[in-house]
């Protein structure tokens, strides 16, 4: 089940996003583009997430090729993705390139486009699997930290979305398309608007499993701590209490 997960649903949701009408119409539309980049960044990373990768991978590697993945896992670079902190600061900044002229370069760029294709979905990977796979050990506090990070994150990731929405002038500089187009196409300033829109629905709906995945880890986690207090013993109980006293600040 979880290969299929992996291929259907993880691989199919990546398929669909970058080949179906998003990947054909970016270079043209701002929702588009904006829609296909959140959604490469959340929910494609989400959808992959759910096969387990890193699961079936130490079910089919050994030796080196098993080192070598969990010394990637452990490498600062994915231990940055996947900390709690990392994940509403990077979403900020992606988003924020939307309100820049940046936004219209990148998406008229095949290069661009290619490159974004590839690693956007790379790094909605890196901070989603150490929730997912548990590839990082959490304690309980730290699980409620997350939770308000999140929280936080609700908040933070609507900023450019709301900016794009209410903003009277086109953002990224681009003029109308020329050329014969649709009857539906959008002036770009309506086009601009449909991407706010697009992008806040998409960037608060995809914090929900977030939270839900993290109430489930702290569950876990929490009972794990409450079982390794109860099979301490009475010296041990004593002697961690009397370490903790001493530790607190007078």
């Amino acid at each position: 089940m979880k290969t299929l997960g992996f291929f259907v649903l993880g691989l199919g949701s990546f398929a669909f996003v970058s080949f179906g009408f998003l990947g054909v119409y970016s270079e043209e539309l701002r929702w588009a583009f904006t829609t296909r980049i959140a959604l490469l960044l959340f929910a494609v990373p989400g959808l992959l997430s759910l096969g387990a990768p890193v699961t079936l991978a130490r079910l089919v590697l050994s030796g080196a090729s098993l080192r070598v993945m969990d010394a990637v896992l452990q490498s600062w670079p994915v231990r940055l993705f996947g900390n709690a902190v990392f994940a509403p600061v990077f979403a900020l900044a992606a988003f924020s390139v939307f309100l820049t002229p940046i936004a219209g370069n990148l998406r008229e760029s095949p290069l661009a486009g290619a490159i974004l294709t590839v690693a956007v979905p790379i790094a909605g990977l890196l901070m989603v699997l150490p929730i997912v796979e548990h590839t990082t050990q959490r304690t309980s506090f730290f699980i409620t930290v997350e939770f308000l990070l999140v929280f936080v994150e609700l908040v933070v990731d609507a900023i450019p979305a709301i900016l794009m929405r209410l903003n009277g002038s086109v953002l990224d500089g681009i003029g109308p398309v020329l050329g014969s187009l649709p009857g539906w196409f959008p002036n770009p300033l309506h086009d601009q608007h449909l991407a706010g829109d697009f992008l806040w629905f998409i960037a608060e709906v995809a914090d929900v499993p977030i939270l839900i995945l993290l109430f489930i880890r702290w569950s876990k986690v929490d009972r794990r701590e409450a079982k390794n207090l109860d099979d301490l013993s009475d010296e041990e109980m004593d002697a961690l209490t009397r370490e903790h006293l001493r530790q607190r600040p007078r």
